[in-house]
């Protein structure tokens, strides 16, 4: 399963070969975001695939999987070795932990001086948290991101891991190795991107940050236009326990919203953003959509433009029109993941391919840099390089 990922696989980024060194969360994601796309991305995995090795792991997908011994001195000789071999390299330890191993930035782009070397971390390679252990949750909290969610009066709401790991992390990686990669190309200079989760989960909150200084923002979360205060922009639970998401901020729409709800002629609906009544308008709001089940609801509004669409579970939206007909979910093995995205009309990207067995292509790697069987076979017999047993001979 997983073992057939070409290394020319159609995208827009067909023909960029990256090695990420294996790992979880953010540096994955921004290697997923890269193979969706078409480049080669080669990871470096443990013999035997380590702990967090699984075949169902979406962020994976679409790799050639190579096994490395990283603790013998052959080994990082073959990590540098494909490192000459490649535009990029990808990797998430803490500060340090890669030029222990002798593979830092200073030796592989004396190796390549083209390579751009992304590394991303919670804290980033500088400042005093550097070298702490942390999780995404850890990130956001410094930054304002996370006090800024949850309801008025409660405790900071956990966004999942979006902030930090995937926005803030690895989709902000994969758009610096992009942009590094262009500019390396046109000079032939190499440099290292520094993707911080902490800087990227505050890149994203700009527009809050905007709106704090114009004096439309507070730090009493729950209380302002965009995280639940406001009575137009909140979920409400309908009659069979389910939700609705309302977003109706402009004028026009929250006018179409009070038609849909027979509000037209209730005055007490006139000030939109007098927040003073937002609570009251809300508790209003809250009654009239118990009064219906969510499909009722879906009835009134979809194909309207009050801002309406119902609050779905995962398992729910694997089934939604909307999605099914963009195809924006997609069933690849018995495994129900997103598509590749953004689209590209006159590049699209390939279907994804299941994530590779550790090592499915170590011997096709190593040959593509003009290794020699002999050479393969001593490292596989030294323990260097692993090869599974299922290993693709279509390679």
């Amino acid at each position: 399963m997983g073992s057939d990922a070409p290394s020319d696989r159609p995208g827009v980024l067909s023909g960029l070969r990256i090695i990420e060194m294996g790992g979880i969360g953010p540096g994955p994601f921004a290697g997923m975001m890269l193979a969706d796309h078409g480049a080669e991305v080669i990871r470096i995995d443990r013999p035997g695939g380590g702990a967090y090795y699984s075949p169902k792991d979406v962020l994976n997908r679409s790799r050639r999987s190579i096994a490395i011994d990283l603790k013998s001195p052959a080994g990082v000789e073959v990590v540098r070795d494909l490192c000459r071999s490649a535009e990029g390299l990808i990797e998430g330890f803490r500060p340090g932990v890669m030029e222990r191993m002798g593979l830092g930035p200073e030796v592989l782009r004396a190796d390549n001086p083209a390579l751009v070397y992304g590394r991303v971390t919670g804290w980033g390679q500088s400042g005093p948290y550097a070298q702490m252990a942390g999780h995404d949750l850890n990130y956001i909290a410094i930054t304002g991101a996370l006090h800024a969610c949850g309801a008025a009066g409660g405790k900071p709401a956990v966004p999942l891991n979006l902030f930090g790991d995937f926005g803030g992390g690895g989709m902000m990686l994969a758009f610096g190795m992009v942009s590094a990669i262009l500019q390396a190309r046109a000079t032939g200079n190499g440099q290292v991107v520094d993707c911080a989760m902490v800087d990227g989960a505050s890149t994203l909150m700009a527009m809050i940050w905007r709106f704090r200084a114009e004096g439309r923002w507070n730090d009493e979360r729950g209380t302002n236009f965009l995280d639940g205060g406001a009575h137009y922009y909140d979920s409400f639970e309908t009659a069979d326990g389910k939700y609705v998401s309302i977003a109706a901020v402009e004028p026009q729409f929250y006018a179409l919203l009070r038609e849909k709800l027979g509000l037209l002629s209730d005055e007490e609906f006139d000030a939109q953003n007098d927040k003073a009544r937002w609570p009251y308008l809300k508790a209003k709001l809250e009654a009239i959509f118990k009064s219906r089940t969510r499909a009722q609801w879906c009835d009134v509004f979809e194909g309207t433009d009050a801002c309406f669409a119902p609050v779905l579970s995962m398992a729910e939206a694997a089934g939604h029109s909307h999605l099914a007909q963009r195809e924006t979910l997609v069933d690849i093995d018995g495994i129900v993941q997103p598509a590749p995205s953004p689209r590209f009309d006159g590049t699209p990207a390939a279907t994804p391919i299941p994530a590779p067995i550790p090592g499915a292509h170590s011997r096709a790697v190593l040959e593509s840099i003009g290794y020699s069987q002999e050479q393969i076979a001593d490292l596989v017999a030294q323990g260097t390089i692993a090869t599974p047993k299922l290993e693709s001979a279509t390679i």
